[in-house]
């Protein structure tokens, strides 16, 4: 029987008045907009773009375009490693509720969204480049991405987790700029025109450790499909508004960050590849500093170093494996 953490919960209101918690990574897509002096101008249209985006969305019965608004709670979720009451912030993600002014009801919307993960940091900017220095032409080692999904599927299963949300995260980022993606005949009336690709990318890979599968929607309106992770059924499980959403949340941020995609003057065609080469592109009103943002990885991913794999290292390691073991077990029970 493997070792149990300690889970914790913690929300944060991102609005106009945010102000990022110790814990967050600075690198965090709704932390890095909420620094230096544009910080209150860059909240204010980045939750207008939001909801501005899920009412053209959600356009039935609403013929103003203001049925709705989204408020966003910013989610974290801790860990006590030794039970002594010293957390470490493994994930974060975003929760939205929606806000039906024609009929005066609040509806929960997706939880996920944004993924956050110090670990995750430490994996791509501290293990991966020191791997590849001595192999530079192999792919990622094998157990990449072992603990980290371990450690995901720990906190989203706990009972912490699972007594403040009734469904499992949807996670939207980019498609990735190594890949192709191909249009197919596949229609979804919310979340668009659908893609695949031939093969996987790394990030779709480590996401696949964390449980999740990956679909790639691009949705009406859009320039560019989106990668949604997933567990269960991503068109069955969730209703349109937890779609939509998923959808104007972080579509905004993904035009915040990768305009060259994301507000691309065109939409992507039947064989798409993102580049962030591409020259015909809007930027939003919004201030970001893109290579402070990969500056701050490595930093962030030495700090995951220093205070949480080495501190623990054993422990997570021993408890790894017997994470693993009941797992198969699991697997080989029900089959």
């Amino acid at each position: 029987m493997s070792k149990e953490f300690a889970c914790s919960i913690k929300r944060i209101r991102f609005d106009e008045s945010y102000q990022p918690a110790e814990s967050t990574r600075l690198t965090t897509n709704f932390a890095n907009l909420a620094r230096g002096e544009s910080r209150e101008q860059n909240l204010r249209n980045t939750l207008r773009m939001i909801n501005n985006r899920f009412n053209a969305l959600a356009d039935c019965d609403n013929p103003n375009g203001d049925r709705y608004t989204i408020e966003i709670d910013i989610i974290s979720a801790d860990l006590d490693i030794e039970g002594n009451g010293k957390t470490f912030p493994v994930i974060e993600m975003l929760k939205s509720t929606i806000t039906d002014h024609k009929t005066n009801q609040r509806i929960d919307g997706m939880i996920g969204n944004s993924f956050s993960s110090y670990v995750r940091d430490y994996d791509f900017s501290v293990v991966l480049p020191a791997y590849f220095q001595n192999q530079p032409k192999s792919n990622a080692p094998e157990n990449f991405g072992d603990l980290h999904g371990k450690l995901y599927q720990y906190l989203v299963n706990s009972d912490a987790f699972t007594a403040e949300f009734k469904k499992s995260p949807v996670i939207c980022l980019s498609v990735s700029t190594t890949k192709t993606y191909y249009r197919t005949a596949n229609l979804h009336p919310i979340l668009g025109v659908e893609y695949k690709q031939d093969e996987y990318s790394r990030t779709d890979d480590y996401f696949h450790k964390m449980g999740l599968q990956v679909r790639y929607f691009m949705p009406k309106g859009s320039a560019a499909p989106l990668a949604f992770y997933f567990a269960g059924d991503l068109l069955r499980d969730y209703t349109d508004l937890e779609l939509i959403s998923a959808i104007s949340t972080m579509e905004t941020f993904q035009k915040v960050y990768r305009p060259e995609i994301y507000n691309a003057n065109s939409s992507a065609a039947q064989v798409y590849q993102a580049s962030l080469e591409y020259p015909d592109y809007s930027l939003t009103q919004i201030v970001y500093d893109r290579v402070e943002r990969g500056q701050l990885a490595v930093k962030q991913g030495k700090w995951t170093e220093e205070n949480f794999i080495k501190p623990y290292q054993n422990i997570l390691e021993q408890w790894a494996a017997n994470y693993a073991v009941e797992r198969n077990d699991v697997k080989t029970n029900a089959a």
